[in-house]
């Protein structure tokens, strides 16, 4: 029988299931990484656009935080105007298989026609 990731009396946070939560976690962040590893390597606005529902205010501060979360590697060059490529990390690639289980969990799971209960 399978040990549980959060055992009884820890906190979710002081556990390796709740620490990739902060990483990953929220509406964005993975959409992120889903473009990112489909694309290799994108411009800001083209995550802007592929996104589609992202202010920049909150697309800037999702990859600020992956980019200190060493998941995403943000590599600007020295031009005018300034150009700012954006890339998954060695570590940012390796949640890659996780998503492909959700995205696999998905597709075996999906009911159509039933929408998932927004919170």
């Amino acid at each position: 029988m399978r040990e549980t990731c959060v055992p009884g009396g820890v906190k979710l946070k002081d556990t390796g299931f709740g620490y990739t939560l902060s990483l990953i976690g929220g509406k964005y962040k993975m959409i992120i990484m889903y473009w990112l590893s489909e694309h290799q390597v994108m411009r800001f606005n083209e995550l802007q656009r592929s996104i589609g529902t992202i202010s920049f205010k909150t697309l800037s501060v999702m990859l600020k935080e992956m980019e200190a979360d060493g998941l995403v590697l943000r590599k600007e060059f020295p031009q005018v105007p300034p150009k700012v490529e954006y890339s998954l990390s060695e570590r940012g690639l390796s949640l890659i298989p996780v998503l492909n289980l959700m995205c696999e969990w998905g597709e075996n799971n999906f009911v159509p026609g039933v929408e998932a209960v927004q919170r």
